[in-house]
């Protein structure tokens, strides 16, 4: 901002780069860095012919964190610095106004306090609310110089109850503050922060020193925080808020009320010209919309920072097309700007307007900070949160204001409300970046934390009473309000045609069912990329049958079941393909083992015995004999197939008579066969070789023709090390990343939910594997497998059936080793679709 020539207080930078060496040594400040800060304090002295305990010309500067990747509230800052009981007589003799000084000085004390020494920030707040109360103060505006003073001994005695003293020397307050920003990279609540955007852990914070200037010093001065654009609907206007006569902290805590930002024009008319033409400037200048931060002092106006604002998926998406309307940016950068999981915002219900006025209204005059529709039950603090959500309870925390320490109990809310605060206070940033609902500032609610009531004009609600939080309107309700699915707009469809256009990667659909297809179909999926053929016996018309032939002792038996299961896995697969209107579809042969088909329990045996008309005992032993130690890696899979030939024969008459019936009716099908759980070549060889003739048999019988595909799915470490001897028979490959990750790792994936949270908070793991692929093991057997399949095949066909194929970071893998496609639930199919546009912007293909 200073190259281009905006006005920004003067200061210096400490890089991300010495903030690593600092936590990596623990040792604190080394002389090295000690002299480079003195130097360019020094520096910044002769910049701004200020000196610290000047007494013509005071130097006070700031001490801010400064993340390559914004982190809204998750690091410290410090304020006033240079401020001790000599320099507040400067500064208030040098601005004539005593009040404005002693109050920055006790605001130094605070902040010092909690953020260095780490003593509790309740314990100030106590005192000032104390004295508030005890003279009928409605606001620290009200408070005198007398009062500053008598408080700031306060502060220094709670200094003294932790064996503490405040450091009168202005450069021992410097390297203090520096070092509290540095360690605050490693707080609880930015680990969390980092872990709930994947942001990595090795990357380490700047610290940004900067002249002070002041907004608290009357009417003419102020601070706020504006987005160059509406960040929750997208509109090019300033959204933001200011204070006048107040400092930045006051702004974000939410501690006082602020006012819209446009009420700047008729206070502050010229400051409101300049800001509204410098927001325009960033955001030709960075090519996205804005958050800043400012301050004014004595009718100057000053920008501290700015950075890219974070938003909802439907202003992001209003953004970008405006963006691109109005020639700032091309299509590729507006792909870029929009997060691929916030449009999962856009796909979630929203409150039924029907249903409104039969349930009671606790507030209408909050302010709506992110929207969405949400309903749970109320608690007051971030624990008990975060203990109800893990026992299955949907969950909405109320809060008079929150804080970063309450990071944990919000990541697991429905919705965010605080009775507090305003649009950019720390509830509606944080909120609103991971697209929780949330409303600030219902200043007609109570809330007493302590007894756990929310008191509003009709009522009370108590601790675990449900809510319903509508986050468009700023509206609360009591009770649970019915919802109504999404819908997509205009603009959504046409960013999604652009990734898909801009895309190397197509993106299938995991889907079965014609539920699941047609909501894939509405999202533009580029065919199925895995059909669970599995989920087709449990019915109550088929189980029967599947579990004749599993019962069954002879092959005439098993195949008077199979001659009642084919009817249904014809019209199955018919209905599948004309469905899909001759785009591709992967069919997974039978995986599981057969014993899931069984009953369990004594009552479920007796049951299904009489329906069977078997014996209790006999049916009994089947399932002993079924039973495997460790069925993931037992009897399933391709090995079902070298047991039951038939099995396998059935599924595949079937598809291709389905696709043959099509055939007939103009409808061209080329069905995509994959077996699964294939370790060794002489496997899939061995089965693909009697597929090949059973469909040749068919086919010559038909006297038809046929496209085909028989392929593999990928999920075996071995498959992967020998994927060149396999693809000699494989038509392609499909990687089943689940099953790959917990093979390669030795992780259940249904079991492993009980250790990976630690594994993470002790940063063992940076991520859930089974959520975000791992790169340097499951990764690195993927690119094997891709290069050594394509060395024998070199057109060889490669997808993902497996949900990592909806995950952002996977793709961009993808996209690097050279995969056709992708595959993930329908509803995940518009995240994958502008995460694989974005792969292919940032990493082209040659």
């Amino acid at each position: 901002m200073t190259r281009i020539g905006l006005p920004i207080p003067h200061g210096f930078t400490i890089t991300t780069q010495t903030c690593l060496q600092y936590l990596d040594k623990g040792q604190g400040l080394w002389p090295g860095l000690i002299e480079d800060i003195q130097d360019h304090i020094q520096y910044l002295e002769e910049e701004t012919n200020k000196a610290f305990s000047d007494p013509d010309n005071l130097l006070l500067v700031s001490v801010r964190s400064g993340a390559a990747i914004s982190m809204p509230g998750m690091m410290d800052t410090i304020l006033n610095v240079g401020l001790n009981d000599q320099n507040v007589s400067i500064l208030a003799n040098l601005t004539q106004n005593p009040r404005f000084a002693y109050d920055c000085y006790r605001r130094l004390l605070q902040m010092f306090g909690n953020v260095v020494y780490k003593i509790d920030g309740g314990l100030f707040e106590k005192e000032l609310s104390k004295i508030k109360s005890d003279r009928s103060y409605r606001s620290d505006l009200d408070m005198t110089v007398d009062d500053f003073k008598e408080l700031i001994e306060r502060y220094k005695e709670i200094y003294h109850q932790h064996d503490r003293d405040f450091p009168q020397d202005p450069m021992d307050q410097v390297y203090d503050a520096v070092e509290a920003v540095f360690t605050s990279w490693n707080n609880d609540r930015a680990i969390v922060y980092r872990n709930l955007n994947q942001i990595p852990h090795d990357m380490g914070t700047a610290v940004n020193i900067q002249e002070m200037v002041f907004g608290n010093l009357g009417e003419t001065s102020g601070t706020g925080v504006s987005f160059s654009r509406n960040p929750n609907t997208g509109e090019d206007s300033l959204f933001g808020e200011f204070l006048l006569n107040a400092q930045g902290e006051d702004v974000v805590a939410g501690i006082r009320t602020p006012q819209a930002i446009e009420q700047l024009k008729s206070i502050l008319p010229d400051i409101y010209e300049q800001f509204e033409a410098i927001s325009k400037d960033l955001e030709s200048h960075y090519g996205d919309m804005q958050d800043i931060e400012f301050t004014v002092e004595n009718g100057q106006l000053f920008l501290l920072q700015t950075r890219r604002g974070k938003r909802t998926a439907k202003a992001a998406i209003n953004i970008a097309y405006d963006m691109v309307e109005e020639g700032l940016i091309d299509k590729d950068q507006a792909l870029l700007q929009i997060e691929p999981k916030s449009i999962n915002q856009l796909l979630h219900p929203m409150f039924d307007d029907q249903a409104f006025k039969d349930y009671p209204l606790i507030s209408d005059n909050g302010l709506a900070a992110s929207p969405g529709a949400a309903v749970g039950h109320v608690y007051f603090d971030a624990e008990k949160a975060k203990e109800q959500s893990l026992m299955g309870e949907k969950v909405i925390l109320v809060r008079q204001e929150t804080s970063p320490e309450d990071i944990e109990g919000m990541v697991v809310s429905q919705a965010i409300v605080t009775s507090r605060g305003g649009l950019t206070s720390h509830a509606a940033v944080v909120a609103r970046g991971m697209g929780t609902t949330c409303v600030v500032g219902c200043e007609d609610l109570s809330i007493d934390e302590d007894q756990k009531i929310l008191i509003y004009p009709g009522g009370q609600v108590h601790e675990g009473q449900i809510i319903s939080v509508d986050g468009s309107q700023g509206n609360l309700y009591l009770g649970a309000i019915p919802t109504l699915p999404a819908q997509m707009d205009d603009r959504l469809e046409t960013i999604l045609a652009w990734a898909r256009e801009r895309a190397d990667l197509k993106v299938r659909m995991n889907a079965e069912t014609m539920n699941d297809i047609e909501a894939g179909l509405n999202f533009k999926a580029a065919g199925i990329g895995l059909v669970r053929t599995e989920h087709m016996f449990f019915g109550k018309d088929r189980l029967p049958f599947m579990r004749h032939f599993i019962i069954a002792d002879n092959n005439d038996d098993r195949a008077a079941a199979l001659d009642h299961l084919i009817e249904f896995q014809r019209d199955d697969f018919y209905q599948i393909f004309k469905k899909l209107d001759g785009q591709s579809a992967v069919i997974r042969l039978l995986d599981p083992p057969l014993h899931e088909f069984l009953p369990n329990s004594p009552a479920d045996i007796t049951h299904v015995a009489s329906q069977l008309g078997l014996s209790e005992d006999k049916l009994k032993q089947r399932v002993e004999e079924l039973h495997e130690v460790n069925p993931m890696l037992g009897h399933r899979g391709v090995r079902l197939a070298i047991s039951y030939p038939m099995l396998y024969q059935m599924q595949v008459r079937a598809i291709i008579e389905a696709a043959l019936q099509l055939k007939e009716q103009g409808l061209e099908v080329e069905p995509e066969i994959m077996i699964p759980l294939v370790g060794m070549e002489e496997e899939l060889k061995t089965v693909k070789e009697d597929l090949d003739q059973y469909i040749q048999d068919i086919l010559q019988a038909s006297g038809q023709s046929l496209n085909y595909l028989i392929g593999t799915m990928i999920e075996l470490p071995r498959a992967c090390l020998t994927a060149d001897t396999i693809a000699s028979h494989a038509d392609f490959f499909s990687f089943g990343t689940n099953d790959l990750t917990q093979m390669t790792y030795g992780f259940s994936r249904d079991d492993a939910g009980k250790f990976i949270k630690s594994y993470i908070d002790q940063a063992i793991l940076t991520s859930d594997p089974f959520q975000t692929l791992d790169r340097l093991g499951v990764g690195r057997l993927i690119e094997i497998a891709v290069q050594r399949g394509r060395s024998v095949k070199s057109e060889l066909k490669i997808g993902v059936c497996g949900e990592l194929g909806g995950d952002p970071d996977s793709i961009d893998f993808f996209q690097k080793v050279g995969l056709d496609y992708v595959s993930c639930s329908p509803f995940r199919l518009p995240l994958a679709q502008i995460a694989a546009g974005q792969a292919a912007i940032k990493y082209p293909r040659s």
